[in-house]
């Protein structure tokens, strides 16, 4: 049978980011500062995960770390 050059499989596409995704440890970070803000009261852990990875995920063109201190020769 000759072949078409396409594939019979469908094509699976990603939602268009911005290509900044966040680690692991940032969404871990994010979800401990929700569980504080909440007093530390018992709550549901996947919705702090979910709630931390999609608001990094939204801000994903803002910065993630503070600048770097200027070095301390600079200012001899």
């Amino acid at each position: 049978m000759p072949r078409t050059g396409k594939s019979s499989s469908p094509t699976i596409t990603k939602p268009h980011t911005a290509g900044i995704h966040p680690t692991t440890e940032e969404i871990a970070l994010r979800a401990y500062q929700i569980f504080l803000e909440r007093g530390g009261a018992p709550g549901n852990a996947l919705e702090d995960w979910t709630r931390a990875e999609r608001e990094l995920l939204e801000n994903g063109n803002k910065p993630r770390r503070k600048p770097a201190p200027k070095s301390l020769a600079a200012y001899n």
